[in-house]
């Protein structure tokens, strides 16, 4: 077996049970082109929320922490946290019984954490050893477990009912969960806010445009997700059908 770290030993002993259940799971579960979304109601009031939190909380805290912090320091944040995480993607690339994906994330993982400074720096990449993003959601759906409806949660954001259990086992079975004291998983989780709030700073024009200057942010942050999310699920195959004509605003449950 690949060399996974001391953060995934424990973790595998878990998942035991979960790879016989690959063995015996069918084919990966088809990528829809539609929308379910019988809960829109629900959803927009979450989005609602969202917006709110975003406009009084989080963007003024990313806007701060970008402002203030220098680019580099940002971005050795960002590594440390993604390096974090990539155990818990080496478990899932095994999961899935995509051993390739396994391996380049053991050795992008070996060695942004040994020469790269515990993964503040980032020379894994321009040696070829590219971060492979994955996840619990990504396993379902390899699985055979279908997207289910589309749902937006309380600060986390757009997901669909398969990858709302996908991101719940990330956070419970993270690697850092499994660090011997307090202290480091509380400055695990701090690095992740500081990551995020990195990321949102970056992308403050997209979002911004988003959230705040759509006709509909609601069905536009909908369409979005859903249609990044299929694509980076597709792993670049082309979609079995796309209609051009298709509105993002369109009521799903009038059709």
């Amino acid at each position: 077996m690949l060399p996974l770290s001391p953060f995934a030993k424990p973790l595998s002993r878990r998942f035991v049970p979960a790879v016989a259940l690959v063995l015996l799971a069918g084919c990966a579960a088809p990528i829809p082109n539609g929308i379910s979304d019988p809960h829109e109601a629900q959803n927009r009031a979450v989005h609602r929320g969202n917006i709110a939190l975003d406009r009084t909380v989080v963007r003024p805290a990313a806007m701060a922490y970008g402002r203030t912090v220098p680019g580099p320091v940002r971005t050795g944040i960002g590594n440390f946290a993604s390096n974090l995480a990539l155990p818990g993607a080496v478990i899932n690339s095994l999961l899935q019984l995509r051993p390739g994906d396994a391996a380049q994330n053991t050795t992008r993982f070996l060695v942004n954490s040994t020469i790269g400074m515990g993964g503040l720096l980032d020379p894994a990449t321009p040696m070829g050893a590219a971060r492979i993003d994955t996840g619990f959601g990504e396993t379902l759906h390899v699985w055979g477990v279908a997207e289910g409806s589309y749902i937006e949660l309380p600060l986390l954001g757009p997901s669909t009912g398969r990858d709302a259990l996908g991101s719940i086992v990330d956070i419970v079975l993270s690697p850092t969960t499994t660090l011997p004291r307090p202290e480091q998983r509380e400055g695990a989780a701090g690095v992740a806010v500081l990551s995020r709030l990195g990321t949102r700073y970056e992308r403050s024009n997209l979002i911004d445009s988003l959230l705040y200057e759509s006709a509909d942010s609601y069905a536009q942050t909908r369409q979005t997700y859903l249609e990044n999310r299929r694509f980076n699920l597709r792993r670049g195959a082309e979609p079995d059908y796309f209609d051009p004509y298709e509105d993002p605003y369109e009521d799903p449950a009038a059709q």
